[in-house]
């Protein structure tokens, strides 16, 4: 895929905000759903959609490789993931109108990898939802999502991007950032050749406000997430350097 067609499909993802911020949009919630969007979203900010995340870390392929990268994220749209590791892999990760695709050369030449299909678009709506925590003005009731708490500390979403629903689960600190998260995503982790759900999630561990909006900044994330096999599925360690919403206020 060429600069052009990224181009295309991070201005389809694109969508305006709607509003701003205030505790009227908390109404009927349970309460630690309301600590942690309190927490999230400050007075005011207005609720963007769309947000474009400058990220650095490192990435295990075969071994842990260190990466650049940026995307374009709508978490109830899609996402496209661009990146270069080890300062010769470079390629995008995406999901947009319906469609996901992995696409990833060495040197700009040699494919090491090309994936599409139903498998991967599931795969990757799923990514895009669950990564609302990294865009929360997405996660208000107004677009769509549905709250519930267990305890103090446990909260779950559930919502869907096109007609795939998803249920994220998370864990809270104290004053109400998110500490933790875990899902069934779908995947073949253990390249068995046969997809199907699997435990995905993750532990984060840092927290910063960018334009009035607190996200996790920084963590790691993976398969088989809180299992005894999390130290074999865990892939990606990241840290947010900026974002910025992609679209002005409209309303």
């Amino acid at each position: 895929m060429n600069r052009h067609d990224l181009s295309e499909i991070e201005n389809a993802l694109v969508q305006d905000a709607v509003g701003e911020f205030d505790d009227s949009e908390l109404e009927g919630l349970p309460d630690p759903v309301q600590r942690f969007l309190r927490t999230a979203i400050a007075p005011g900010t207005p609720l963007s959609r769309t947000a474009l995340l400058q990220m650095r870390g490192h990435i295990k392929v075969g071994r842990w490789l260190p990466f650049r990268a940026h995307e374009v994220l709508s978490p109830l749209r899609g996402f496209i993931w661009s990146a270069r590791a080890a300062g010769i892999i470079a390629g995008s990760d995406y999901y947009a109108q319906g469609q996901g695709e992995m696409d990833w050369k060495v040197a700009g030449l040699f494919r090491v990898m090309k994936a599409e299909g139903p498998d991967v678009s599931r795969s990757g709506a799923e990514r895009a939802a669950s990564e609302a925590a990294l865009l929360p003005t997405t996660l208000l009731p107004r677009f769509g999502v549905e709250w519930t708490a267990t305890d103090d500390d446990h909260i779950s979403a559930r919502y869907a991007i096109d007609d795939k629903p998803v249920e994220v689960h998370y864990t809270l600190t104290p004053d109400g950032r998110i500490q933790s998260v875990v899902f069934d995503r779908w995947g073949d982790p253990d390249n068995t050749g046969t997809w199907g759900p699997h435990r995905f999630g993750g532990d984060f561990t840092s927290y910063t406000t960018f334009n009035g909006i607190t996200i996790p900044d920084a963590g790691r994330l993976g398969w088989h997430y809180d299992t005894d096999r999390w130290n074999q599925g865990e892939f990606f360690r990241y840290r947010v350097t900026a974002m910025t919403p992609l679209a002005d206020l409209t309303a």
